[in-house]
């Protein structure tokens, strides 16, 4: 169905990522009009890809679980689905200034790092959190006191204080036990769902490939997708939101806006929000991410992952990519992923690339013994300064609602994910939820109004 095509009111979805490419997906099916705006020169937003000297690869670490059903569900409409390379890989420590392994149970009953009553206590703990079900009990209790009481403090301090260090950084301190409960609750999903094994997918030619089917079906569906296009506020007149203004001064009526981007430019974008509405938005928390992009000639380790704790260390974790992709997927290359979580006001933001190259090569030379910095071929860092809403404590009740004051005007993000962690099937899910419940609801109340409205007496005639 083709735009002209479409019956429907003319929907703005601004901001092009996973999020807002599903809800342009629902609207279109729903007989809509819709045009997706995004800010930068390519859609894709945390999820999109960039280049990498001699291939092209995701800008971010992504992987998909057996579990991740929504992502997969999407695939498969985009014909991807069956193309999908599932692949066991291995995790490892970085710990007392060697790597160790850890990545079957055997490997577990030997880890040198905790006594046996140490793991014991830390299995009790994974199995109690899989089987959490009031997540929001757990809103009012910092993540590291429920994990010092369940697993003990020798434990939290060796492998659970690296593991949010390695997720949150320093703002892991600030973080309820929500993230833990629901951290555990996924990956035991996705043990349940397969294998009994740790197994990720990937699909050949990355996110690059999944964006490009993606926008073909989209256009082919009558959505517009425009880059390049920022916007500067959404205009409201008359009490009636009118539309968006762009930041090169030019406006564009729309009968609706959702807004996919992160809460605090939500409030920047809406002037005309109330107060309270504003201050909400602006109140939450996100983390900061620096993310290096490291190809090498020859890999680092046989780990997807490994953790980290060792608090000299300049990055959070070493993500191996070519531990799970094929190298031949990146014209023979190793992919190396260094990540580094920190909030907003952390000195390292303002670190030049070439400081963080120093640093971050460095450090693996200090990691790895047979490491060379001849071995690196190329270095890109991706700054993100919100990368994924902080789950602060009660942090469900402060939550904004996707219905604004503001009349056709929604706020839906990733922000909106309150039990999960931010990953493509979460955002998945949380599009699905505002379009069943906040989007289609509003579109059957119009036509349920429009079909009641009495006929004009001159068309009896």
């Amino acid at each position: 169905m083709s735009e002209s095509e479409a019956i429907g009111e003319h929907w703005c979805i601004v901001g092009g990522g996973v999020l807002g490419l599903v809800l342009a997906k629902r609207l279109v099916e729903a007989g809509e009009r819709v045009t997706v705006l995004e800010a930068t020169p390519e859609i894709g937003g945390l999820a999109s890809a960039w280049n990498l000297g001699d291939f092209t690869w995701d800008r971010h670490y992504h992987v998909t679980l057996l579990s991740d059903q929504s992502t997969r569900d999407l695939l498969r409409e985009l014909e991807l689905e069956d193309q999908m390379r599932w692949v066991e890989t291995k995790t490892g420590f970085f710990a007392d200034g060697k790597l160790v392994s850890l990545s079957n149970n055997w490997e577990f009953l030997r880890f040198p790092l905790l006594s046996l009553w140490e793991k014991f206590r830390l299995g009790v703990t994974i199995f109690a959190a899989s089987k959490i079900r009031d997540w929001q009990s757990l809103e009012s209790i910092p993540v590291a006191d429920w994990l010092r009481k369940w697993s003990g403090i020798g434990t939290f301090r060796k492998i659970w204080q690296p593991l949010l260090r390695a997720k949150l950084g320093a703002t892991y301190e600030k973080v309820s036990a929500v993230f833990i409960a629901a951290t555990i609750a996924r990956m035991y999903r996705a043990r349940q769902s397969g294998l009994k094994k740790e197994m990720f997918g990937y699909l050949p030619g990355g996110y690059a490939r999944v964006f490009k089917a993606f926008a073909a079906r989209l256009v082919d569906h009558g959505v517009q997708i425009e880059c390049n296009r920022a916007v500067k506020q959404i205009i409201v007149e008359g009490g009636q939101t009118v539309g968006v203004e762009f930041a090169d001064g030019n406006r564009r009526e729309f009968d609706h806006v959702v807004l996919t981007i992160p809460s605090p430019v939500i409030a920047d974008l809406c002037r005309s929000l109330s107060d309270s509405e504003k201050t909400q938005h602006r109140e939450i928390e996100y983390l900061v991410i620096l993310c290096a992009s490291v190809v090498l000639k020859r890999p680092l380790s046989p780990y997807y992952v490994t953790n980290i704790t060792e608090s000299w260390v300049p990055f959070t974790a070493v993500i191996e990519m070519t531990a799970l992709v094929d190298p031949a997927e990146l014209a023979g290359h190793h992919l190396v992923y260094l990540p580094r979580y920190v909030d907003a006001n952390d000195p390292s933001w303002q670190w030049t690339d070439d400081q963080l190259r120093e640093t971050f090569v460095s450090a693996l030379e200090r990691m790895v013994p047979d490491f060379s910095r001849s071995d690196v071929e190329f270095f890109k860092v991706s700054r993100v300064k919100r990368v994924m809403a902080l789950p602060t404590l009660g942090y469900s009740e402060r939550l904004p609602s996707m219905t604004t004051s503001l009349p056709g005007v929604y706020a839906v993000n990733s922000a909106q994910i309150v039990y999960g962690t931010l990953n493509v099937n979460e955002v998945i899910d949380v599009a699905e939820r505002a379009y069943s419940e906040i989007l289609l609801p509003a579109i059957r109340s119009r036509t349920e109004t429009s079909a009641a409205l009495p006929i004009p007496e001159v068309l009896h005639v």
